[in-house]
């Protein structure tokens, strides 16, 4: 394969959860009855609606796009009908839900041989913004879409996903031309390097003009920000791009046909879930037709999570999957269980990060796990739990305490632009003091944002 180089990385930081529940098979396609739009899930975007109920629209049309950045949209993955513009306080734009076309193969608005081709940066810049595919990516530092007017310093990809019962993006059947494509396209849009990670001793299929990055490591090894801060840190002033694999693909493929992708491949996991195994469906999807027949009729509560089990969304049979829309887990919700103890419990089911409980000695033995906090809020503990959680170069008990008292100078200097909420989820899952440290760490990037 030729690469430009090749560089190893071992992180010895972080924790695989042995969450019972994972995928199992490859199930039949699904074509959902509706697929939903979250502006929400594309940070540093305000959105103003493009679409009024009742619009038909095809497959690439603009939803919603940027206040200070129009050529920024989010577009309809499917063709059909506007169903729903859902609202909230301040008549904040909540989702917007389109019915596809009862053809199943929706039409497609088409791309023009000069946006696919374009002569200069801000052509390409320009064009793809507007297929959709710009608000996928992120921006470090502040975690969010990238500004058009930015130059990435560097662009890192990750090539695999470590999340609890994630499956490989191999089953999302990545195509070779199109990395390659989408390697070449985004070349013209940064003078730095192109970095793309994978699992050590996994194959990666030959793409010119990348550095390779063998990781080997538990989660969160496959965080894009976790290797860029590990390889290239981010310095006050420079700006890179992250984004996965299967984004990447999907760039590609509209670089070589001009349309972007509608299709995405789900997984259906988690301890609750029965049938589990990865389906291909749309982007988007309505989780009342995605889960119907695989969540266990065992008379529990059961929470529901657009995502994984540490960054996902906690959403019910009538909300739908959720960006980056690879995952759909069902776990027990554990307020309907009466366990003698409770959290002090020396039960072998208990998950712990620590070795209070006999499952720490059995590392083998896959947990259901629930939804229950297993003890109250209270004051910051330094145990030193988030060290051991981020194999980052940052210390993270004094970044949080400088985000909550908003000392500028102080989250500058702790790290504030290298990281993302992502790359603290497993801290937040570990931690004695359950303090949500995501919402802290994205209310911190907010601030930084707007003050500085």
């Amino acid at each position: 394969m030729k690469v430009n180089s090749t560089l190893q990385l071992k992180l010895k930081r972080g924790l695989d959860l042995p969450l019972k529940g994972e995928a199992l098979e490859k199930l039949p396609d699904i074509v959902p009855s509706a697929v939903a739009i979250y502006p929400d899930d594309f940070p540093g975007i305000t959105p103003k609606l493009d679409v009024r109920e009742g619009d038909r629209v095809m497959a690439g049309t603009p939803l919603m796009h940027d206040k200070e950045y129009p050529q920024i949209a989010l577009a309809s993955p499917v063709g059909g009908v506007v169903k729903e513009v859902l609202r909230g306080s301040r008549r904040k734009i909540i989702r917007v839900v389109v019915t596809p076309s009862a053809e199943g193969t929706p039409e497609r608005q088409g791309t023009s041989d000069a946006a696919i081709a374009p002569k200069t940066r801000e052509d390409a810049v320009e064009a793809l913004c507007r297929s959709g595919l710009w608000a996928w990516m992120r921006q470090l530092p502040y975690d969010i879409v990238p500004r058009p007017d930015a130059v990435p310093r560097d662009i890192f990809v990750t090539g695999f996903d470590s999340a609890p019962l994630a499956t490989d993006f191999k089953q999302c059947g990545i195509d070779g031309s199109n990395l390659q494509a989408a390697v070449d396209y985004l070349s013209k849009l940064t003078d730095g390097n192109i970095y793309v990670s994978c699992r050590r001793g996994d194959s990666l299929p030959s793409i010119d003009g990348i550095t390779r990055v063998e990781i080997s490591g538990p989660h969160p090894a496959g965080n894009a920000g976790v290797m860029a801060n590990n390889i290239a840190p981010v310095n006050k002033g420079e700006t890179v791009w992250t984004l996965d694999l299967v984004t990447l693909d999907r760039i590609g493929a509209w670089v070589r046909t001009g349309a972007t992708a509608s299709r995405t491949n789900v997984t259906i996991c988690g301890p609750e879930a029965v049938n589990r195994g990865v389906v291909s469906t749309l982007v988007g999807a309505d989780m009342q037709t995605l889960l119907a027949g695989h969540i266990a009729d065992d008379g529990r509560n059961h929470r529901i999570i657009a995502g994984n089990v540490l960054t996902g969304v906690k959403t019910d049979m009538d909300g739908f999957v959720r960006f980056p829309y690879r995952q759909a887990t069902v776990i027990a919700e554990g307020d309907d269980k009466d366990e003698m103890l409770g959290w002090a419990s020396l039960s072998p089911n208990k998950m712990s990060a620590s070795r209070t409980f006999p499952s720490a000695f059995m590392p083998w033995r896959k947990l259901s796990g629930d939804a229950l906090l297993h003890g109250g809020r209270r004051a910051m503990i330094m145990s030193g739990v988030y060290d051991r959680m981020l194999p980052m170069d940052i210390m993270l008990e004094p970044l949080v305490k400088a985000i909550l008292s908003r000392n500028i100078e102080d989250m500058e200097a702790l790290g504030i632009y290298e990281i993302a909420p992502e790359d603290v989820a497993l801290a937040e899952w570990a931690d004695p003091s359950k303090i949500e440290l995501q919402k802290i760490v994205r209310e911190g990037l907010e601030y930084m944002r707007r003050e500085a």
